[in-house]
């Protein structure tokens, strides 16, 4: 048995929290505590004792002590791990990033990645991945630090300037649903029963949530033309794997898969929303355009009625009236704290720093790639370079990204604003352009402050 001592930098969260608590307990050969530092102490208070039930959940496998505490130092001093999943400001700043360019005839799908949305979010969580790249450089320099945040190209390059020697990755799930459904075209094409996601293995190239995919293979043998022969007869139909692709914000026809797939030869290898947002000549004009495409802008009114019903669990559970339930998650980063410990070795896609793993990128830059984990660390695997369209496209994003990262870091607002007229998301007249990036602007100075 491993034991383990883990910081949780928003440990008040509601969603990754709660999926943490889960994959731990299943985990039979880790144990430890788990110190939960949230800006909303109460939160991180009734996660508290919310962790400590999922020690009794049926099928636990082993014992997790939650500690709430109140400053970020406590819950630094001396951890292994940090995980840091924040939400950078509120629900009502995300409102404003989503649905204000709306004014000016910008629609974002997302909105927390690139676009105005993404810039926005950046300016309010920058600085504070800054700080705490600070406090981990001073408190606990040899932990490693896996980050959920959106941005999260941006945040984690954010670690990596302020702390060189970090060992920092940031985790996304998005390839795993394009591994899930080349699992469920497999079923359907070839018979082949049911075949689990983790059977199919892939070369990860890009940038988070605009990732892709060169090499598909399933038991040794390649599936790429199997997938573009099915991206190919279903383009125009679009292909859900269950129900239709406008019953949930969150799902989609993949018909932007398929047609980018058909157009550059690669697997695109994010969900239809995100990649949406990195070619919005194409795919997002407006709604109609969104619609025709099937995927659906996420309104950021569903996320403020999802977090009321999450703060309700949440009551639930803390006064007992609900028990926590294990499940299958489908997150890998218990996975990767395990291989990290010494008790396996694990390949998996991760944001990290550039160290000639991806061609044609700078180095320096984070890219998301594949990389061993294991006791003697993290190794990036060789990736490879993009096609020459591909990469022209990506390497326009990581310039900006990089600018912005800088100009955040500074507290440049000059240094932002060339990043916000350079995004594609943002073709309207200049005039327009930097009047909307003020009014943005003045939304998050404070944050600044």
């Amino acid at each position: 048995m491993k034991k383990l001592e883990i910081a949780y930098i928003g440990g008040g969260s509601r969603g990754w929290a709660w999926n943490l608590m889960n994959d731990l307990v299943i985990e039979g050969r880790l144990e430890g505590t788990v110190r939960l530092f949230d800006i909303d102490h109460e939160a991180s208070r009734i996660n508290e004792r919310i962790g400590n039930l999922y020690n009794s959940a049926v099928g636990a496998a082993t014992e997790w002590k939650y500690i709430s505490v109140e400053t970020i130092d406590e819950a630094l001093d001396g951890a292994d791990f940090v995980i840091i999943s924040i939400l950078p400001g509120t629900f009502d700043n995300m409102e404003n990033d989503v649905h204000y360019p709306e004014k000016y005839g910008i629609y974002q799908a997302v909105g927390d990645t690139v676009g105005p949305g993404g810039i926005m979010r950046s300016v309010r969580a920058v600085p504070m991945y800054r700080d705490i790249a600070w406090k981990v450089r001073k408190i606990c320099p040899d932990a490693y630090i896996i980050s959920y945040t959106n941005p999260m190209t941006i945040l984690t390059k954010t670690l990596f300037d302020v702390f060189p020697d970090i060992k920092a990755f940031g985790c996304c799930h998005e390839v795993f649903c394009v591994q899930r459904l080349v699992a469920g075209i497999l079923e359907l094409s070839v018979s082949e029963g049911n075949v689990d996601r983790k059977e199919i293995e892939t070369n990860v190239l890009g940038i988070n949530h605009f990732t892709w995919i060169d090499r598909m293979e399933f038991k040794g043998e390649s599936v790429m033309d199997i997938y573009k022969d099915f991206a190919e007869s279903h383009l125009e139909t679009g292909y859900c794997e269950k129900g239709s692709w406008d019953d949930s914000f969150f799902t989609s026809g993949n018909r932007v898969k398929f047609d980018l797939m058909l157009k550059y030869g690669i697997a695109a290898a994010a969900g239809d929303r995100h990649l949406a947002e990195f070619c919005p000549d194409r795919y997002l004009r407006n709604p109609k355009t969104a619609a025709n495409w099937q995927f659906s802008l996420t309104p950021v009114s569903w996320r403020k009625k999802d977090r009321l019903e999450r703060i309700k669990k949440a009551e639930s559970l803390f006064k007992g009236e609900m028990k926590p339930v294990l499940s299958e998650t489908g997150e890998e980063g218990v996975g990767l704290i395990k291989a990290l410990s010494g008790l396996s070795v694990e390949i998996s896609n991760v944001n990290t720093i550039n160290k000639g793993q991806h061609e044609g990128l700078p180095e320096n830059c984070v890219v998301e790639t594949n990389a061993e984990f294991s006791i003697d660390g993290i190794k990036p695997v060789y990736a490879g370079r993009l096609p020459a369209e591909v990469e022209k496209m990506v390497q326009k994003h990581v310039i900006n990204q990089e600018n912005l990262v800088r100009a955040c870091i500074d507290e440049n607002r000059h240094g932002v604003q060339e990043v916000f007229l350079n995004d594609p998301m943002v073709r309207i007249r200049k005039d327009k352009a930097i009047k909307l990036f003020n009014e943005m602007f003045r939304m998050n100075s404070g944050f600044w402050d």
